[in-house]
């Protein structure tokens, strides 16, 4: 234990002695003017590799990602490598405290991180084409990181498996009889974004409510995908959840969000390390990424014709505030030692 303490603090030294830049002041954002085949060939005479970091659930998830980018410039390969984002963060601190950065470009869940990677000195401050475009929140002022994609929570449900039911849209009608033994739900401690969810919602309606919620006998699960994949199983009796991403519905997967109550939206924000080994392609990616079409297609600018009825788009809403609810640590308290006891049941 002790040598793990001693370890610990070694790194957390080494790190603030190699990246703390207070009042490191270094002038204004370099903002990009070249168009995106000019950076194409100086990510080619670079070497044509780019590294990312991506927070998602599941290594497949933004598969599609690295085919559209390799498609869209050939002789580049994306180097993507999906994980969870609390996974990452401390790989990429881990990469500072040693003094060899490997990544490219960064872009996790974890939006409470970048400010003080930001303080250490870490960031390189770039401004893509199109960054003064981007919603206000969406953006750091000195273009030290941004956001590339929406992400918000939403009411799910299977319609083949509960066909003809009245909508869910507000918190309590999850808990409706109709729902008894049929919700998928991730822990709240597994996902600070999921727990910020049942915050909200004890917030509005008290302890009282997720009492009842245990009442109807939700399926426990590990990460934000599983309810997806449970759901949508045919042989499986779980058919609705409220701790997954949507926007949109799909085939036979409904959507909704709540009118009256308050639900998760954020954006995933995206950064290139100071120290990145390929700037220049790591700046393609970026710049890429927020084209139109592409930037659209991830929800970055969602249009509202696409979205359900009942949903308020995350930058003008009032529960897009998952960065300030994750920065006063002390209130969202330590990431648990080890998975609920239950997990691991046989």
């Amino acid at each position: 234990m002790l040598r793990s303490l001693l370890t610990a603090s070694a790194v957390l030294a080494g790190q603030a002695l190699a990246y703390d830049q207070a009042l490191g002041f270094k002038g204004a954002a370099l903002v990009e003017t070249r168009p995106l085949d000019a950076i194409y060939k100086a990510a080619l005479a670079e070497g044509g590799v780019v590294t990312m970091w991506l927070g998602g659930d599941e290594r497949t998830d933004e598969d599609a990602l690295k085919k559209e980018f390799e498609g869209r410039f050939p002789g580049m390969t994306l180097n993507l490598t999906t994980d969870l984002s609390k996974y990452h963060s401390v790989r990429f601190d881990e990469q500072l405290a040693s003094g060899h950065v490997h990544v490219d470009s960064i872009a996790f869940q974890t939006v409470h991180d970048f400010p003080r990677l930001d303080a250490e000195g870490a960031l390189l401050h770039y401004a893509p084409v199109g960054f003064d475009k981007l919603y206000p929140a969406m953006r750091d002022v000195r273009a030290a990181f941004y956001g590339i994609l929406t992400v918000g929570w939403a009411g799910k449900w299977n319609t083949d498996k509960l066909p003809g039911i009245e909508a869910p849209v507000e918190w309590e009608d999850w808990l409706r009889p109709e729902f008894k033994d049929k919700l998928v739900l991730t822990y709240p401690n597994d996902d600070d974004a999921v727990l910020y969810a049942f915050d909200l919602i004890m917030q509005q309606y008290g302890t009282s409510w997720f009492d009842r919620l245990l009442a109807q006998n939700p399926r426990w699960v590990r990460g934000t995908r599983s309810p997806d994949t449970i759901m949508a199983d045919p042989k499986s009796t779980w058919a609705a959840s409220f701790t997954s991403d949507g926007l949109f519905p799909t085939k036979n997967i409904n959507v909704s969000h709540p009118v009256q109550g308050s639900f998760v939206t954020w954006f995933q924000l995206a950064a290139i390390p100071k120290d990145a080994p390929h700037p220049e392609a790591a700046k393609l990616l970026h710049n890429y990424m927020l084209t139109p079409r592409v930037a659209v297609d991830a929800r970055l600018v969602a249009r509202p014709q696409r979205c359900a009825a009942s949903c308020r788009l995350p930058w003008h809403s009032r529960d897009a505030r998952h960065q300030h609810y994750l920065l006063p640590r002390v209130d969202v308290g330590p990431p648990p030692p080890r998975a609920p006891a239950d997990l691991v049941r046989g």
